[in-house]
């Protein structure tokens, strides 16, 4: 029926791809990874932090034109929350342009604060500064996962003038709603007093009229969400920095790379040294390395490509994968191949059955000392001569390239 076409279309899996492409497509032609949404969150926030002042402008303007400063102390204390958060708004908006999370923690506590503000105080144009930043709340809240970057710089900025903000905002607000605490609060001092113990949530006196709980309620969420924004994005990274091990890169080249806890690794890192060789060797935080030099050695994991990096194994003459485990070595062999290094890979068999599963991998020489140990010991016992020639065949080595075909090598 033709009114099951729309939906038939819109079942296809090729449908959905022409719009993913289309989609896509637009994203590069705008350019939208380098400016959105952080250009327009960040020009909404100014806004609103414009018409906050506006606002007040307006309603204070015999007091900040006519004489001034003479009329200064005429200023509602009222206003003054407007104030704070219009100017908080422009310096996060900054921030946002950045993708600062602080920045976008900040711009959400901002607009609740306006809409609680608007809420409780009032104002003649209370219910559009209520609906837009409402609006703007939702919109930040949805671009949560663009807001990642963290600087300590910045965030020790945004987190200081958070701080004052919320200070003056307390300050200038227990003297506007004085009367309503007992006892009433009618100096600076007092006023001072009152933000930093009610920031701190210990309290001061008792408000015994609606708008000055709600004001005190309103001081107590703002500290609270404040210092607690300002302890996560700067005591912890601080802390991280401290604590922090720097991360340890060999600076060697033409060296040996030896991977391994075994007794077949350890005593090879002994002949390097005894032969004065670069040596380095890695080892699995397990393990035990006692009588090893601690600059020759890197803990972690032995069969990833990071460890391998910070053994500069780009620039080694060769890796031994000596793990216990004959899996691991050829995920080492892998693992250095990746690097397209000039380093060769000599690989360890621990069990002789797994010689075919190795030779896939190409390593440039595969040894079986146990192997070898137990053929050895047999030989000798059973009176079999032992000659260089039938050591080296254990040795098996794969430089050479295979022939074309129709050629012998």
């Amino acid at each position: 029926m033709p009114e099951k076409k729309p939906i038939e279309w819109a079942a296809r899996p090729a449908a959905w791809s022409h719009v993913k492409r289309v989609t896509q497509g637009s994203e590069r032609r705008l350019r939208l990874r380098f400016w959105f949404p952080q250009v327009p969150l960040a020009a909404a926030l100014a806004l609103s932090g414009v018409l906050l002042l506006r606002i007040v402008f307006l309603a204070q303007r015999s007091v900040l034109v006519a004489d001034f400063p003479m009329h200064i102390l005429d200023f509602q204390p009222r206003h003054m929350p407007f104030v704070l958060i219009g100017v908080a708004m422009l310096v996060m908006s900054v921030g946002l342009l950045f993708r600062s999370r602080l920045a976008w923690i900040i711009a959400m506590l901002l607009a609740a604060s306006t809409v609680f503000s608007a809420a409780i105080l009032g104002h003649e144009q209370r219910q559009g500064l209520i609906w837009y930043n409402g609006a703007l709340l939702i919109l930040l809240l949805l671009a949560n996962r663009k807001f990642t970057r963290s600087s300590l710089a910045a965030s020790t900025l945004f987190s200081l003038t958070s701080v004052l903000l919320v200070l003056i905002y307390s300050v200038f607000g227990s003297l506007y709603f004085g009367n309503q605490f007992s006892p009433p609060i009618k100096d600076l001092t007092t006023a001072f007093y009152f933000a930093i113990v009610t920031m701190a949530t210990v309290g001061y006196g008792n408000p015994i009229g609606a708008q000055g709980r709600l004001f005190t309620a309103s001081v107590i969420i703002l500290g609270i969400a404040v210092f607690a924004t300002s302890l996560t994005t700067i005591v912890a990274p601080m802390i991280a920095r401290l604590t922090a091990r720097k991360e340890k890169r060999m600076k060697h080249s033409g060296h040996f790379i030896v991977i391994g806890a075994t007794p077949l690794a350890y005593n090879t890192y002994r002949e390097f040294k005894q032969r004065q060789q670069e040596v380095v060797l890695i080892l699995p935080r397990e393990a035990e390395w006692a009588g090893v030099d601690p600059a020759d050695v890197i803990i972690g994991d032995p069969n990833s490509s990071e460890a391998l990096r910070k053994a500069n194994a780009g620039q080694a003459q060769a890796v031994l994968a000596m793990r216990a485990d004959d899996s691991d070595n050829a995920f080492i062999v892998l693992a250095v191949k990746e690097l397209k290094g000039p380093a060769k890979t000599v690989v360890a068999i621990n069990d002789s059955k797994h010689m075919e599963r190795i030779k896939l991998v190409q390593p440039d020489m595969i040894i079986a000392p146990e192997v070898l140990g137990g053929e050895l010991l047999a030989m000798m016992l059973s009176g079999e001569p032992i000659t260089g020639d039938f050591v080296m065949q254990r040795f098996l080595h794969f430089d050479q390239k295979p022939s074309p075909p129709g050629q012998t090598s």
